[in-house]
């Protein structure tokens, strides 16, 4: 890990936490609305979304350079995502358990080599998501494939590399972790951080 540079520093003082209460609460996230000072002395009022789990991601890419994503439906937006796969670890447990269990559940795959390659927080003006995200090489089919979520429709797509990093460059793509997981591995392969022969491949 490179060292970091002198700027990134912290400036004036942070926020001020008084009383808290729940608001809301369900198996996957906490609300909590905070009385709180501002950095500035101002008086605040802030409510924050707390998550249970980590938000963990997997980029699986096979030895031709192309990458496995999924597709499903997504509440929220009321979108289809393709995306890497993708899902929730409890923070008790190591964060490559569930990021293999993930691949396995929603791809039918295990890999033979993990890295972890990503640490970002989702959205921190709002929430405490913090999310992971692991290279996965060497392929093959998974021994144990039990889908655990039974509100998901999940189809799968082995696209080449450079394809799926200008869907997301063009904005087909937009879910964050998958744009971010596909720009750091591009990052990755053109700095010299992944072996020759696999660069080469994604980027050729």
């Amino acid at each position: 890990m490179s060292q970091k540079p002198a700027w990134l520093t912290e400036h004036g003082k942070p926020w001020g936490r008084g009383e808290s209460k729940v608001a809301y609460e369900n198996p996957w996230i906490t609300v909590t609305e905070h009385a709180a000072i501002a950095p500035t002395g101002s008086p605040a009022f802030y409510g924050v979304v707390g998550f249970k789990n980590y938000a963990l991601a997997v980029l699986p890419i096979e030895d031709d350079g192309s990458v496995v994503l999924v597709g499903q439906h997504r509440f929220p937006f009321a979108d289809y995502s393709w995306e890497i796969p993708e899902g929730g670890g409890p923070k008790h447990e190591d964060p490559l358990l569930g990021a293999q269990r993930e691949l396995a559940e929603e791809t039918g795959l295990a890999a033979a080599d993990w890295r972890e390659i990503l640490r970002v927080q989702l959205s921190n003006s709002v929430t405490d998501e913090l999310a992971i995200g692991y290279l996965a090489t060497g392929l093959h089919p998974a021994v144990d494939t039990r889908h655990a979520d039974d509100t998901e429709d999940i189809a799968m797509v082995r696209a080449p590399f450079r394809q799926a990093l200008e869907a997301a460059s063009a904005g087909h793509i937009r879910d964050a972790l998958t744009v971010a997981m596909l720009l750091r591995a591009y990052h990755m392969a053109r700095e010299g951080l992944l072996s020759a022969p696999l660069a080469r491949a994604m980027l050729g």
